[in-house]
């Protein structure tokens, strides 16, 4: 049966989007539509070109490529914390493009958390990302603490949201770190960030979150908020390649505070290759890099992140939740009578850039839909999560893939499909 929306009203929505242009700079293929960009970001053509100028800058130059390139390596860390900063709310001098994710969790971490007295367990949820989990686990075995007893995990009411009030009721005395997300990674649901940083401080705890699934798509204040410090992937919706190094903000405040893991990148930088064995840290977030930056997967930040200064994150936001107000309102009046529930928050406020629709044959539905050139994700157990993203997918590209869900339920096209995930969901 078709839909009872017509495909006229996106069309029209596309030409009157100012966003519309910029799906030129991006490689989609033909005939597919691309709802994933909430786990991998699509390429652009400028990520392409500022990686292949960096190629060229090893093959023309050698190891002068660190300090005349194109985009020299040597400071190319400092130039897209610069580029991340007004994504994030701080200054670019509270911003540090380094590591990956859970390597930057290891971080901060270990230098803000100082068990003491009877301060000696962290805060997390029972929602997070599992490699955030696996951090805080390990780093309370290194000081000989058990983690069944000493972290903490809110818990959810319904298995879908977290309400804050659950997770200011568990700031206890004995709370000397919190860790949160920015946006729960199954439901899309944003927390509200500066009530609970304002709640941990005046409890006397130090607060820190993770925002893989926030930052390039929703605006943040970190340094307004006062929030300690924040983590997060340059992968998914900053579009930043495959792998590519991750992100970290510290607050001013926190200036001056030795890293928990130094290493000599962390060093001021025209002190570094003094080679004395007393570091010298740089007096900023710089002091946060361990390692040798990979330069080749910072490279395609560079045009990645042109792109975000150019538009502009609020109206990035703004068309997200555009394109997923749409994709809700089709759901419901065609999807809902094949047992579709909307697993994500509805308010504006609280939804993050990705759609969570709960389904018992969600693993089926997702194989199918990639049958039809969709790609979607799934999330165990129930979940088929899609992500409009503004810069690249079209209103019409949310009514095509609500038609071709409609027909997939319609014709029972799922039953052909194993009811589980792949190795890479």
């Amino acid at each position: 049966m078709p839909l009872t929306a017509k495909r006229e009203e996106a069309i029209e929505r596309d030409e009157q989007d100012r966003l519309a242009p910029y799906r030129n700079e991006f490689y989609l293929q033909e005939g597919s539509i691309y709802m994933d960009g909430n786990s991998l970001g699509l390429l652009s053509k400028r990520a392409e070109a500022t990686l292949l100028e960096s190629l060229a800058d090893w093959r023309e130059l050698g190891i002068d490529g660190w300090m005349k390139g194109r985009h020299p390596w040597f400071e190319l860390s400092e130039k897209l914390a610069a580029l991340n900063a007004p994504l994030v709310g701080g200054s670019a001098d509270e911003v540090m493009v380094t590591g990956s994710t859970t390597v930057n969790l290891h971080q901060l971490v270990a230098t803000f958390f100082a068990p003491s007295g009877q301060r000696t367990k962290i805060l997390a949820d029972s929602l997070t990302f599992p490699s955030d989990i696996y951090a805080l686990q390990s780093q309370l075995r290194l000081r000989g603490l058990d983690p069944a007893e000493h972290l903490v995990q809110a818990e959810s009411r319904d298995g879908r949201f977290l309400d804050e009030a659950d997770i200011i009721a568990a700031m206890t005395e004995e709370i000397a770190l919190i860790v949160l997300p920015t946006v729960l990674y199954r439901s899309g649901q944003i927390l509200d960030m500066e009530r609970l940083t304002r709640e941990a401080h005046a409890r006397g705890i130090l607060i820190g979150f993770d925002g893989c699934h926030s930052v390039g798509a929703i605006p943040h204040a970190f340094h307004d908020w006062g929030v300690d410090f924040a983590y997060w992937c340059n992968y998914k919706h900053l579009n930043g390649g495959p792998g590519t190094v991750g992100g970290l903000f510290v607050h001013e405040r926190h200036f001056g505070t030795l890293p928990g893991l130094t290493g000599w990148f962390g060093s001021r930088k025209d002190k570094q290759f003094d080679m004395d064995h007393t570091m010298t840290p740089a007096e900023n977030a710089g002091a946060f890099q361990i390692g040798t930056p990979h330069v080749l997967s910072l490279a395609p930040q560079i045009g990645a992140l042109e792109l975000f200064a150019e538009v502009g994150i609020e109206a990035v936001r703004t068309k997200s939740l555009a394109l997923t107000d749409y994709m809700m309102t089709l759901v419901d009046q065609e999807l809902t009578p094949y047992g579709f529930v909307i697993g994500n928050p509805r308010d504006d406020k609280r939804r993050g850039a990705h759609l969570s629709l709960e389904h018992p044959e969600a693993a089926r539905i997702c194989k199918a839909l990639k049958a039809h050139h969709v790609i979607p994700d799934f999330r165990a157990p129930n979940i088929v999560r899609l992500a409009p993203v503004a810069l690249y997918n079209k209103f019409e590209d949310v009514y095509e893939v609500v038609s071709i869900l409609k027909t997939i339920m319609d014709e029972k096209q799922y039953e052909q499909f194993k009811n589980e995930r792949e190795v890479v969901a």
